[in-house]
């Protein structure tokens, strides 16, 4: 497997800001990594110094085996072999749709780029929408239909790595899901090498093979979504991504004692610890002598959430799914199904 994308111990400062703290991260070839974090952690930082729009003051960045910037090389952006997917997708506004994604193709002879712009609109599906699609411009196609000639436009000219920034943000929710299907289809199916921006976790989550979640410049943990969402190995990254119940416990090696009581540790610990768990692990049975209290429940749908009061005041929130037993100041028991994480008290 090559290994496409390496960020070796790069740090990047703006005056005093850190912006990023000695990161080191590898994507291998045909692989979408997912940068994850709320605004100001450096996620767009750590985009803009692999195109080659920042330099970094330390650590080395390679691109396909080659180095593009360290404290002795540096590789203008334009030789990067990168193709960029902006938030407001930057395309221009006087060339039609064909036009727009022939532009970067000024190499080619017209029967080249001809075949090209053809194999992408396929590829994109957006011939499938409108047979015509192709003539028109910009402002006549829809947000969604936007985006796709974005991608298709970065794909052109057949780039080692794609970076997308922030791509369905101008996308309402139904679009922006059936887009980020699209792009990570077009993706998968082209073996093309992603780095991906976004603060929202579900798009992370859904379109990444592998998550970088960083806070304040430092990067706290790279893993699957699955391992990401159930094994955080920080309090940091498990409070971020989806929701979570944190209660105090005393743990004694492989469980914990806590006011739910006695619990089977994920992993060993020791002392006063944090108890992380996930709303959905908590199992709920209507009991008219069970010494919890359902204080409050939104239905949702397809599933619900029930805040639950604690024999010590404190609360915590169970998603189970859709029911009718459950209402208000229903008395219930609960089951914590499967093994917790536990993370040292602050």
């Amino acid at each position: 497997m090559t290994i496409m994308i390496d960020y070796q111990g790069v740090t990047k400062r703006f005056g005093d800001n850190i912006a990023l703290n000695n990161i080191t991260l590898q994507a291998i070839t045909g692989e979408i990594i997912g940068l994850l974090g709320s605004s100001g952690c450096g996620k767009t930082t750590t985009l803009r110094l692999l195109a080659g729009l920042e330099r970094p003051d330390e650590g080395r960045i390679c691109i396909n085996g080659q180095t593009m910037s360290d404290q002795q090389t540096w590789v203008e952006p334009e030789n990067r072999q990168i193709g960029m997917v902006f938030q407001d997708y930057a395309l221009f506004p006087h060339l039609t749709i064909e036009a727009n994604i022939a532009f970067p193709l000024h190499k080619m002879s017209r029967q080249e780029r001809r075949y090209r712009v053809q194999e992408l609109l396929e590829l994109v599906r957006l011939l499938e929408d409108d047979p015509l699609l192709a003539k028109r411009y910009p402002h006549e196609v829809s947000g969604g239909q936007q985006q796709r000639v974005a991608l298709a436009r970065a794909l052109a000219p057949q780039p080692n790595v794609i970076l997308l920034d922030e791509p369905f943000s101008n996308l309402d929710a139904e679009l922006r899901k059936s887009t980020r299907e699209d792009v990570r289809r077009i993706l998968k199916s082209t073996n093309t090498t992603a780095l991906f921006v976004t603060h929202d976790q579900e798009e992370a989550l859904s379109i990444s093979d592998r998550v970088a979640m960083l806070r304040r410049g430092e990067l706290l943990q790279v893993g699957t979504p699955q391992e990401i969402y159930w094994r955080p190995n920080d309090r940091r990254v498990a409070k971020f991504i989806g929701e979570a119940n944190f209660i105090n416990g005393e743990a004694n090696g492989s469980r914990v004692d806590t006011v739910l009581g006695n619990l089977p540790l994920a992993e060993p610990a020791n002392g006063a610890v944090e108890v992380m768990i996930r709303p959905e692990r908590i199992e709920l049975v209507p009991d008219s002598t069970g010494e919890y209290i359902a204080t409050q429940v939104q239905f949702l749908g397809y599933d619900q959430l029930t805040t639950i009061l604690l024999p010590n005041g404190e609360t915590v929130n169970s998603r189970t799914r859709a029911r009718i037993d459950l209402h208000d100041d229903t008395k219930v028991n609960l089951t914590v199904l499967g093994r917790v994480r536990a993370y040292p008290q602050t």
